[in-house]
């Protein structure tokens, strides 16, 4: 095969896998993807998963990316408090949840790193439009639930405080009644309180 005509039907996919590879062209060398690597045309994401070289790298493409290669899953925690503004700095690698077990993949875009959450709470996220595609990620308030879900060590204001979170940008854009929502659907005592503590920081640094 020809890598033109390999790219022509596979270049709609910012990132592709093997099995999607056998989808298109049934019987597939494989040993074409390494001659490519090779030539610098495509580079491996991590096992089974490819991607075009020269493509552009931001936020959005980086999000599609962690969805893609570890499904299911949604950005969350670190990403998603940098994406909604919650936090001052952006974050050095890609954060999301997923039903399946804790990772971490190091690969030639950067580190993505995915925290095991129970089924149950597999939920409160939304498709964003990115080009022709969509990303999965954490609404504001599952970003917060999901975030002090998975931070035991959040026992007062002042843990909050040292996490530099923008309490203003979290006032505008939260819902309270959303976050006792999803904290009544958890059904968790130890949420229940961090997100006290929540509603302590923000009055403290809000009127």
């Amino acid at each position: 095969m020809r890598y033109k005509q390999f790219f022509d039907e596979m270049n709609v996919f910012p990132v592709f896998s093997t099995r999607e590879v056998e989808k298109h062209f049934p019987g597939f060398d494989s040993r074409r993807l390494v001659e490519w690597q090779e030539k610098g045309y495509i580079q491996k994401l991590r096992n089974r998963f490819y991607y075009f070289t020269g493509i552009t790298v931001h936020d959005r493409y980086l999000f599609f990316a962690a969805n893609v290669m570890y499904s299911p899953s949604y950005v969350s925690l670190e990403s998603a408090l940098s994406w909604y503004g919650f936090i001052p700095e952006g974050v050095f690698q890609v954060t999301s949840c997923s039903a399946r077990k804790t990772q971490l993949f190091e690969t030639p875009l950067g580190n993505f790193s995915y925290r095991n959450i129970k089924p149950a709470l597999f939920f409160g996220y939304q498709m964003e439009q990115w080009n022709h595609h969509h990303f999965a990620i954490a609404d504001p308030e599952k970003t917060i639930i999901d975030y002090l879900y998975l931070h035991h060590e959040i026992k007062e204001s002042e843990d909050l405080d040292a996490l530099r979170w923008n309490s203003t940008e979290i006032v505008n854009q939260i819902s309270i009644d959303k976050l006792k929502k999803y904290s009544a659907h958890i059904d968790s005592k130890a949420l229940s309180k961090r997100l006290t503590i929540l509603r302590e920081f923000l009055d403290v640094n809000t009127t």
